[in-house]
């Protein structure tokens, strides 16, 4: 979000493979003239940004040979060729190993050779004897060397590897600053050298930057500088080339005189000297409380408000084209304004109630700190918004979170409000108590009520269970009768059946002797039943008569003792 380097701080150039179409345009509303990269193409070059990089590997440069798919020892043969038809010493020697004795050159090492002043290089494995054999006067063994090494370098012989994500810096004989990037060359410098700067890992530079207000990383970037002798020995470091590692969502805005240039995430390195790094932004969301300056109301009360924003950038072009170097600073400078001017239009007491602006608190115009919010929800808001987007910026959120008032007039009016305050707590205080109160005796009835209801539903318990019990017994000896009823009539039946069984059994005796023998059991019976002075008097034909005067007789002797006896 925030730039953090100054308006000229001058970094130096990328050799940076994009497109023209990823880089996005300037607004058309921007004063300042929008320059569009424009891209070249060299046989055997890759395409470079001309307003972000000078590269000077695009030029024809003598004994300079870039490492291809063959590799180094192609290179060396490539260079040897150029020095060879240029009428110059060669580089590679032409001595031949043997297997038997002398200086040893293993398979993927380089034999360095001190030729009076000149290199010679081995390539081929095996053993070199040393004087006298193979002429080896005027030359000097100086050791050995990987292949694969990043860096070589050997009497004026510059040999220069580096991997994916690896990128050189490297200075020539004419002191022009190149990079290398997953590529290499093989070069001989016949006047000057070629100096390796550094060698820089791309995704892990050094230097992180991030916004001083919000903390958002805003990148990193690493320096690489170059020594060099002025006047009379002083030497001074001077930057060459500065990578930038930007992330996801982030920018750098790049400045070439009138000229801006939007710089994408990514990995990228600028070398171009007439090219300034204005600052990097990120376009994410980001909040933040500010606070204002002092702002008098309309009855002279300085007032500080805390102000929170949410913002997001979405052009930085034309931030920078404004001469602010973060969103920050544009947005302060316009709320400051913005609120100056509504709060000079408000007086104290419609601000003082009002401590917030927020979706909670949109209130009617009936409400004393209703001029506030609603100054603050159409003016505010809608001029910051549209101020907003003048540079680039969208507005997403604005709220007062708090304010200050100062002054005798403020501290004055303070203790008024704060009586106020505290008669209306107070009051609030006796009206909860009262509430409590009427919501405990509330509570007391309904649970009267509710004891009531059980004690009600408990008798219409015990008036069911009763009856419920009476009907039961009622049944049970509706049952029982019933049954007995039952088992009465069931055994008079069987005693009938058994009588008329014997009634049919006795008349179904003819014999004279047997009846005659029946009758006299039956009598036998009577006299064991009633005793044996029992006499029995027919009560039919002429004893009955007989039978009733003996009666009367009884009747009257019995009746003549009881009176005589009284």
């Amino acid at each position: 979000m925030s730039s953090n380097f100054g308006d000229y701080s001058t970094v130096v150039g990328d050799p940076v493979d994009r497109r023209a179409d990823d880089i996005p345009s300037k607004a058309s509303s921007s004063p300042v003239k929008a320059h569009t990269s424009r891209f070249q193409t060299h046989t055997g070059k890759s395409r470079m940004s001309e307003f972000t990089t000078v590269d000077y590997t695009i030029q024809d440069r003598p004994f300079f040979v870039p490492i291809g798919k063959d590799g180094v020892i192609a290179a060396l043969e490539k260079l040897d060729s150029q020095l060879l038809g240029a009428g110059r010493t060669r580089l590679l020697s032409k001595k031949k190993p043997t297997d038997w004795t002398g200086r040893e050159v293993v398979p993927g090492q380089l034999g360095l050779i001190n030729h009076g002043g000149s290199p010679k290089v081995l390539t081929k494995p095996g053993r070199y004897p040393r004087f006298p054999l193979r002429n080896w006067w005027a030359r000097s063994w100086c050791g050995t060397q990987g292949l694969s090494d990043t860096v070589i370098e050997f009497r004026g012989l510059t040999v220069v590897q580096v991997s994916q994500n690896q990128a050189a810096v490297v200075s020539d004989p004419q002191n022009h600053v190149f990079v290398i990037k997953n590529s290499g060359f093989v070069a001989y410098a016949i006047e000057g050298t070629y100096d390796v700067l550094s060698i820089v890992d791309q995704t892990h530079l050094p230097t992180v930057i991030k916004d001083k207000l919000t903390g958002v990383v805003l990148g990193s970037t690493h320096e690489v500088k170059m020594s060099s002798k002025v006047g009379t020995g002083q030497n001074k470091e001077y930057v060459v080339a500065t990578f930038l590692n930007i992330p996801a969502s982030n920018c750098a805005i790049l400045q070439r005189g009138d000229d801006l240039e939007l710089l994408g995430a990514g990995q990228s390195v600028i070398t171009n000297p007439s090219v300034t790094l204005r600052g990097l932004y990120t376009l994410g969301e980001n909040q933040l409380e500010m606070p204002t300056k002092d702002i008098f109301t309309r009855d002279q009360v300085p007032v500080s408000l805390t102000i929170y924003l949410k913002w997001q950038l979405t052009e930085p072009l034309k931030l920078t084209t404004h001469g602010y170097n973060t969103p920050y600073d544009a947005l302060r400078d316009k709320t400051q304004s913005i609120l100056t001017q509504i709060v000079a239009h408000l007086d104290y007491s419609s601000m003082v109630k009002q401590r917030s602006l927020g979706p909670d608190n949109m209130e009617d115009g009936s409400d004393p700190s209703s001029a506030f919010l609603d100054a603050l929800r159409t003016r505010a808001m809608d001029e910051m918004h549209e101020a907003a987007l003048e540079y680039g910026i969208i507005l997403k959120d604005l709220a007062v979170i708090d304010r200050q008032f100062k002054g005798e007039i403020a501290a004055t009016m303070d203790k008024l409000t704060t009586r106020a305050l505290q008669a209306q707590v107070e009051a609030a205080n006796v009206d909860r108590e009262n509430s409590n109160k009427i919501k405990q005796e509330e509570g007391s009835l309904s649970v009267t009520r509710i004891k009531a209801q059980a004690a009600n539903t408990q008798a219409d318990a015990d008036a069911y269970r009763v009856i419920a019990a009476a009907k039961a017994q009622a049944q049970k000896v509706r049952i029982e009768a019933e049954a007995q009823a039952e088992a009465t009539r069931l055994a008079a039946e069987a005693e009938a059946a058994a009588i008329r069984t014997k009634a049919q059994a006795d008349a179904d005796v003819v014999d004279q002797f047997a009846r005659e023998m029946e009758l006299r059991r039956i009598e036998v019976a009577r006299v064991q039943a009633f005793g044996s002075k029992t006499v029995f008097v027919p009560s039919d034909g002429a004893g009955a008569q007989m039978g009733s005067a003996m009666a009367l007789g009884m009747a009257a002797s019995l009746g003549a003792q009881k009176a005589t006896n009284k």
